[in-house]
């Protein structure tokens, strides 16, 4: 992995109200993260996964993206079946979890209220992933939960989104030859109204592990 100084500002303040936000969130909660949150994993992988924003009580608490949120009950224990984590949850930012091949990353780097970043606050943060997928060469594939991320790729790698559109389990081949692979976002939401079952996401993991040439376990 090449130098990430760009990928990431653990003291951005590009977006004030981001910034209000989490402030907030360190007063009302001393012990909590509360600042931007930095991508987890591999530092050379074939696989970058795409977040859409650290959750309050998530990885705004932990400072690792999904760890302590309900999200990352499916994604971490869907990659620990796959063979491409040491563990099945991921509890705290300094436990033992270790991912093979993959990174995880949010398009929001700082938790937004209700969830829901503004679109020119996710444009403020193009420019982390941009430099992110710029740094790691060996990615291969790119995983989107949810619309946003999906839309931040594109955008971070110049593609339009008419030409790609957003739809669970689609398969784009991006310009620079990468491929971005969909899935609804694995919120509370989606897997409690089964919007997004556990079959329909290890697929969607398979498919993009597949075309990032890691082999994950099938059984």
């Amino acid at each position: 992995m090449r130098d990430t100084a760009a990928c990431f500002d653990a003291r951005c303040g590009r977006c004030p109200r981001l910034v209000a936000y989490r402030n907030e969130s360190k007063y009302r909660y001393p012990e909590y993260f509360s600042a931007p949150v930095p991508a987890f994993g591999a530092d050379d992988p074939q696989l970058l996964i795409v977040g859409l924003a650290p959750g309050l009580h998530g990885a705004n608490r932990t400072g690792r993206p999904f760890t302590g949120d309900h999200a990352g009950i499916l994604l971490y224990d869907t990659l620990h079946a796959l063979g491409l984590g040491s563990r099945s949850q991921s509890l705290a930012a300094d436990d033992p979890l270790r991912l093979s091949g993959v990174r995880i990353t949010n398009a929001v780097k700082c938790v937004p209220p209700e969830n829901k970043p503004t679109p020119a606050e996710s444009r403020n943060c193009l420019a982390f992933l941009d430099a992110e997928l710029k740094a790691l060469g060996n990615v291969r594939a790119v995983l989107a939960l949810g619309r946003i991320a999906h839309d931040a790729v594109l955008a971070a790698v110049g593609a339009k989104r008419a030409a790609f559109v957003f739809a669970h389990g689609a398969e784009h081949q991006l310009p620079d030859g990468r491929w971005l692979v969909d899935s609804y976002h694995c919120s509370r939401y989606n897997t409690q109204t089964r919007r997004l079952t556990p079959e329909m996401f290890r697929s969607v993991m398979q498919r993009a592990a597949t075309h990032a040439g890691l082999s994950p376990d099938r059984t």
